[in-house]
């Protein structure tokens, strides 16, 4: 790998090439960068065609694995010797190539508009290619390392930790709230890709080599992020890093979430992408249950997708290339009778948090939720534990309290033309995980007049009179929908209860 003295100055020849996220996104046009994500180079190097400008020489060489003329990259670069590490012999002579991927990447978050550089290995299966797969890959911008920065919540902290680094993605995005940030991993190479990310874009992160938190034993974090290899895959099977650990079934996740806790400062967060095992004789909720519960935090946890074992597995081995080839029938099998061997009947994909609030009553929810989130996904993390334990209060407290709608909330009716009432009345929430509930009108007046001014229940009261109904009696009707409505963030309490 570079040394990180040369990442800085090659940093200053990549800008200075134009090879930056939004210059290059309006090189290749929509149908070139779609490709890219589609791994897919024909429609970029279409739009490129013909042009043989520095920009144009570094897109080819580090976006779309081509390779070029060594006087065209130089005259782009300048001088390669410093740069050999990332270079090698193209398929022609007197042509050279990336030996590794560098991204340009672009994001905004609450902190403002943030370009940088990521470095991976080389997407093996561009252009539907069948390339091998090093064990110690390192995989570059993916849906999941996406996925894991949008639900990390953006509020300022101290001390992040990045666990299971891979490229340095989500090392990236905590250097925009994080006073400091240290990212480890188990794969020198992953570590290596890291330290060059950081030196590309010019950020401070401490990297650590080794298995989960012992490179961090004695530290601790106000938030943890973790994209860790969650693969279930058979011991026997040839692992790659980036995906799979040497833990049996679903275990690595279970000690990502059990050992989080010692190492999380009060009020501190640890959020996680996973996978978790499905056995025939248990819901999935108690099986989480049985790791969250003893830890003491506060836990929201979203399962996105559930696949049978067989969709499962033919996902990963597609992953890995095997699609087509003569391994493919055996190691299919393979991982069927491991799965069976362990009682697996199927797997479920989300989304965990865990909140270190040192509560003596600690909040477990655990959602099904396959629905279409919208932004502010981190955002709606962060509102969770204090909702939720909002929506728990003493019934005195709670009708004493004041509320205010949420600025995202809408509210929609069905109904027939012409009907005086409607059929249905729904609230949604237009950010965040997207959450509906069907009212009734009694329950959508009380919700509406949320305004901050007036306590709960003098809202209710109100309500009761206008529908001539016993105040009393709606109460009763309407707490335990306004508990769960407060629980999901369509009000929020002026402070707390």
């Amino acid at each position: 790998m570079l040394d990180l003295a040369n990442a800085r100055a090659l940093a200053r020849r990549l800008d200075d090439a134009g090879y930056r996220f939004d210059p290059v996104a309006e090189r290749l046009g929509p149908a070139g960068l779609d490709g890219l994500a589609r791994n897919a180079t024909i429609p970029g190097d279409r739009a490129l065609a013909g042009a043989d400008d520095p920009q144009a020489t570094v897109i080819r060489v580090f976006a779309l694995q081509q390779s070029v003329p060594r006087p065209a990259l130089e005259a782009a670069l300048g001088d390669l010797e410093p740069l050999h590490p990332l270079l090698e012999a193209g398929a022609d002579p007197g042509t050279v190539r990336a030996a590794i991927e560098i991204r340009p990447y672009a994001f905004s978050d609450d902190t403002g508009e943030h370009d940088a550089w990521l470095a991976s290995d080389r997407t093996p299966n561009l252009d539907g290619r069948l390339g091998e797969v090093r064990d110690d890959f390192v995989l570059g911008l993916s849906p999941a390392s996406v996925t894991l920065a949008q639900l990390t919540m953006p509020g300022r902290v101290g001390r992040a930790l990045d666990l299971g680094c891979g490229g340095g993605v989500q090392s990236v995005h905590l250097s925009t709230h994080a006073d400091a940030v240290v990212a480890t991993d188990l794969n020198p190479r992953a570590c290596a890709m890291t330290r060059f990310s950081a030196a590309l874009s010019g950020i401070d992160v401490d990297v650590r080599q080794g298995s989960l938190y012992q490179p961090v034993a004695g530290d601790s974090f106000d938030l943890i992020v973790s994209n860790p290899p969650y693969v279930m895959s058979p011991p026997t099977a040839s692992r790659l890093v980036y995906r799979e650990g040497t833990f049996s079934a679903d275990t690595l996740v279970r000690a990502v979430v059990t050992g989080a806790p010692a190492r999380l400062n009060p009020g501190g967060a640890l959020q996680v992408l996973g996978n978790w095992a499905i056995a025939a004789d248990q819901p999935w909720q108690e099986r989480l249950a049985e790791w969250i519960a003893p830890t003491g935090c506060d836990a929201l946890v979203l399962q996105r997708e559930q696949l049978d074992p067989y969709e499962y597995i033919e996902l990963w081995l597609a992953d890995a290339a095997l699609t087509g080839t003569p391994e493919y029938r055996r190691r299919y099998a393979e991982w069927v009778d491991y799965f069976d061997s362990l009682g697996i009947v199927g797997v479920g994909l989300g989304w965990l948090t865990l909140y270190r609030n040192d509560a003596a009553d600690p909040v477990l929810r655990f959602d099904d939720w396959p629905h279409r989130t919208h932004s502010g996904v981190g955002a709606a993390f962060a509102e969770f534990p204090q909702a939720a334990r909002t929506a728990r209060a003493p019934r005195h407290d709670l009708l004493a309290a004041t509320f205010t709608v949420t600025p995202d909330l809408t509210q929609e009716t069905i109904g027939r033309p012409g009907a005086a009432d409607p059929e249905h009345v729904v609230l949604r929430r237009a950010a965040g995980f997207g959450r509906a509930a069907e009212v009734d009108t009694a329950l959508a007046a009380v919700v509406g007049a949320c305004d901050g001014e007036l306590p709960l229940g003098v809202l209710i009261d109100a309500v009761a009179d206008l529908l001539e109904v016993d105040a009393a009696g709606l109460t009763a009707d309407l707490l335990p929908r306004l508990r769960s409505l407060i629980s999901d963030g369509y009000v929020t309490a002026a402070g707390p209860l």
